[in-house]
């Protein structure tokens, strides 16, 4: 522990945000990292408790008051060793991660919880500009192939482990691009894609493959992201590979089954999001969806909504409008009955800050318009009782709408990618595979292994860095009998 009296002495303070006027101009990152004394001062607001209920909290279980303590004394290198201990990507979850360590610390029962995802954004970016972060690979080759389907931070974990434990790995992307919904979910202005690129490159020298524009199977729905120019079957990889990994996303949306929802400027996030990001890598797009000069509406309160404002408010919007179904939640959660678990509450991204309306309750009843081109929305009222959504009588209203988009989550992996294979799925349409026990992350079919979204449904980028990395230690144990790779 640095400093034993630090979170008596020293405030919480944030990182530094570049003004909306101003950040809203552009599509860059607006976040600026700590600088060495501020970084040192949070530090010492760590107690290094007996019990650090952020490790726990945190997916990935980061040994956070060891970082928090070395960040303190300046011991930058060692701290940037302690957070790769257990974390392959913490330049991402830096930048996008909700910080669920930082609901469970215990500084936070009663005060500001440490800004434990601030530092271990200065932690990994210290490292990067020193030249730290250089390629690992492995010593001695085992002479087994592992092939990883999907890029994105479930299977680029998964690769980047197997690979500096001896395996060759063979990457596979159906996009144009490595990264998943890295790459295309996530708006610039959150994360810029030279993160990935420079992690593709470390990767590469430790002797990974990536092989982009391959789509593995075949009939994959037309609504999700899809630029392959190759397809290759499940079977040849199970011939070609002693293991295979399959690691996408959960990219088959949640729809709005409404009147009107085949209107023209109805689309999904997803639809949406990746076209900006393309157009940002330097790429042309066809028929590119913009809410410049637009009354925009979205459905659905979580991140991707989110995202869908900020992008929209770059590209000029008119209005943007954001609907919630459920209750809008209280502004301070209650901490002495949550706490150390993730709290219900209200919470402004920094899209909403650049501008946005917000409501909460509110149920879409139908889209409406003229010569097939969306016009309006139609949309009540609704109240929650005994877990049941009712709508409240003589609520309905209408709102102009030139575009809506549908950002209401994921309810599961493509369904095609897993029958494609032949594997179990749970009841929501995952990969069924168990994480405990003799076989972990094993699917029904033999050889397959799945991990993050793929197997437990939408979830966080740290969850999907956390599944990958156990996952590879599963496969390794399957192919060599043993594994000295961390859990």
């Amino acid at each position: 522990m640095g400093k034993v009296t630090g979170f008596m002495e020293f405030q919480r303070v944030g990182e530094t945000y570049e003004a909306p006027v101003a950040r809203k101009k552009h599509y860059k990152e607006f976040i600026l990292s700590l600088s060495n004394d501020e970084a040192k001062t949070q530090g010492a607001r760590c107690m290094d408790c007996g019990i650090p209920f952020c490790n726990n909290g945190c997916p990935v279980n980061n040994i956070i008051p060891d970082w928090n303590d070395l960040v303190y004394r300046g011991a930058y290198h060692e701290a940037l060793e302690t957070l790769h201990s257990t974390n392959n990507f913490p330049e991402f979850t830096g930048r996008i991660c909700p910080a669920p360590c930082e609901s469970a610390c215990t500084l936070g029962i009663n005060s500001d919880p440490v800004g434990i995802k601030s530092i271990e954004h200065f932690i990994v970016d210290k490292g990067w500009e020193n030249g730290w972060i250089v390629p690992q690979p492995a010593l001695v080759k085992t002479g087994k192939k592992v092939a990883v389907v999907g890029s994105g931070p479930a299977g680029l974990a998964a690769a980047q482990q197997l690979a500096r434990i001896g395996h060759d790995v063979t990457v596979f992307e159906k996009n144009d691009r490595v990264g998943g919904l890295l790459r295309y979910g996530i708006p610039d202005f959150k994360m810029e894609k030279s993160h990935i690129d420079r992690r593709v490159e470390q990767m590469e020298a430790e002797g990974v493959t990536f092989r982009t524009g391959v789509l593995v199977g075949k009939d994959f729905p037309a609504h999700v992201t899809n630029w392959a120019k190759k397809t290759i079957s499940p079977d040849e990889l199970k011939a070609e590979f002693d293991a295979v990994v399959i690691a996408g996303g959960a990219e088959q949306p949640r729809d709005l089954p409404v009147p009107g929802r085949e209107l023209e400027g109805v689309h999904f996030a997803m639809d949406f999001l990746p076209q900006q990001n393309k157009i940002n890598a330097g790429d042309k797009v066809k028929d590119q969806i913009l809410a410049g000069g637009k009354h925009v509406v979205v459905i659905g309160g979580g991140d991707t909504g989110s995202d869908c404002v900020g992008t929209s408010n770059r590209q000029g919007a008119l209005s943007i409008q954001q609907f919630e179904l459920m209750p809008q939640p209280p502004e301070q959660e209650n901490k002495p009955l949550v706490w150390p678990y993730w709290p219900t509450k209200l919470r402004t991204s920094s899209s909403h800050e650049e501008g946005c309306e917000r409501d909460w309750a509110v149920a879409t009843k139908r889209l409406e318009g003229k010569n097939g081109k969306l016009e309006k929305l139609i949309a009540a009222r609704v109240e929650w009782k005994d877990g049941k959504m009712q709508e409240v009588p003589n609520s309905e209203f209408e709102m102009k709408a030139d575009l809506v988009f549908l950002a209401m989550g994921f309810v599961s992996p493509v369904a095609q990618v897993l029958e494609a294979f032949g594997v179990d799925k749970d009841a929501r349409g995952n990969a069924k595979a168990s994480t405990d026990g003799e076989g972990c992350y094993q699917t029904s079919v033999d050889k397959v292994f799945a991990a993050g979204d793929m197997r437990r449904g939408q979830s966080l980028v740290v969850w999907a860095i956390r599944e990958g990395r156990q996952c590879a230690r599963a496969v390794d144990e399957s192919l060599m009998g043993a594994s000295v790779l961390p859990r």
